[in-house]
């Protein structure tokens, strides 16, 4: 029911427009999800397939057939190492695809939470103007995480390769990787929510890496809880879980034989179980990173408490921007034969993100710094 101010608070709402605790934010992004399975789910299912069909195209060719074949000690090695490599390369590109989907997902939890209509392929025509920004900053957020872990490694890998002492290289190791492990998880908690930022606010791959320090600072620790609670959850039902009846299925019709039909059966069948597992997951973390951003911008800046001050819905804010923008007959309500919104609303949605100058945010001062 709307409230006095004319904000609906229902408790059904897939997303509450206020900051939100862990569980909400896991819970958000799932109904955001169910709320909008063909946007969510049909982007999810893209990337996964691609991910995975190359995946297992590269495990069969680089693996080799002797390797499937031969128990020797070289073969093995040289089997488990190129299988650890390529699992590496799945998991970089399952990471860069999560990240690409928070940024393409960012505009829908947006209008769910606000409650701005969300019209067929909105997605897209949101993300689409900043396509190749959103691209650069979720490769910026994955790759200096992944730099920042390599450095300290680096006295090690040199050690090894010059023949070194042992205990030299031993030391290095001990030394070395837990601080780049740090490293790595500190710079990338540090920068995720740059890429809603770049897609929400219009800003540029720079711009949107300083919004998320800026948004980052003094809840560090909570961002990283909720994502390590996120990528437990994701973890388990993406690799066990949802893969279970395709692992029966493969045992029951290929058993455990290593001839080449089999092989490429079982390939096939485990393929399909990885597609379809994390076509599911991947959008359950992407939506996690969106709604960490959109809850940051509520406690830090007081951006629910603003709209609330200024009287009138979101879905009236976004569409008075827009008739501002665009002129009469432009609003939420407002759209082609084809269900689509019209531009001065989609700018007028956007409007509401764009970080307002400092102090001209009602729910900055006391208030807002509580609930930070």
């Amino acid at each position: 029911m709307p409230g006095p101010d004319g904000w609906d608070d229902d408790a059904d709402a897939a997303v509450p427009f206020r900051p939100m605790s862990i569980s909400e934010m896991l819970d958000g992004s799932i109904a955001g999800i169910r709320r909008r399975p063909r946007m969510a789910l049909g982007m999810s299912l893209a990337f996964s397939t691609v991910i995975q069909v190359a995946s297992s195209v590269a495990a069969y060719f680089f693996i080799g057939n002797e390797a499937r074949s031969e128990v020797t000690p070289g073969l093995l090695i040289r089997s488990f190492g190129a299988q650890v490599t390529l699992a590496v390369m799945g998991l970089v590109l399952s990471a860069y695809g999560i990240l690409v989907l928070s940024g393409l997902l960012a505009p829908i939890l947006g209008r769910e939470l606000v409650g701005v209509p969300v019209a067929p392929r909105q997605a897209w025509r949101d993300a689409r103007p900043r396509l190749g920004r959103l691209a650069a900053t979720a490769a910026v957020v994955l790759l200096l995480p992944l730099a920042a872990m390599t450095a300290p490694i680096i006295p090690f890998i040199l050690l090894v390769a010059s023949d070194a002492h042992p205990a030299l290289g031993a030391l290095a190791a001990i030394v070395g990787f837990p601080i780049g492990i740090g490293l790595m998880v500190w710079s990338y908690i540090l920068l995720v929510q740059a890429v809603p930022a770049v897609v929400l606010e219009r800003t540029t791959v720079g711009g949107a890496l300083r919004r998320a320090r800026v948004l980052s600072k003094g809840r560090w620790f909570r961002t990283c809880g909720t994502l390590l609670l996120a990528i437990l959850i994701t973890v388990f039902m993406g690799f066990f879980a949802l893969r279970i009846p395709f692992l029966v299925i493969q045992v029951i019709f290929f058993g455990i034989g290593s001839d080449g039909g089999s092989t490429v059966g079982a390939l096939a069948v485990d393929t399909a179980g990885r597609i379809i597992s994390w076509a599911v997951v991947l959008p359950f973390d992407a939506g996690v990173i969106a709604l960490l951003y959109m809850d940051r911008r509520m406690r830090r800046e007081g951006l629910d408490l603003d709209l609330r001050t200024r009287g009138r819905s979101a879905a009236a804010v976004a569409a008075g921007s827009g008739r501002d923008a665009s002129g009469p007959g432009s609003g939420s309500d407002q759209s082609d034969g084809n269900g689509r919104a019209d531009e001065g609303d989609e700018e007028g949605f956007i409007d509401l993100w764009r970080p307002r100058p400092v102090g001209a945010w009602h729910g900055t001062g006391p208030e807002a710094g509580a609930r930070g």
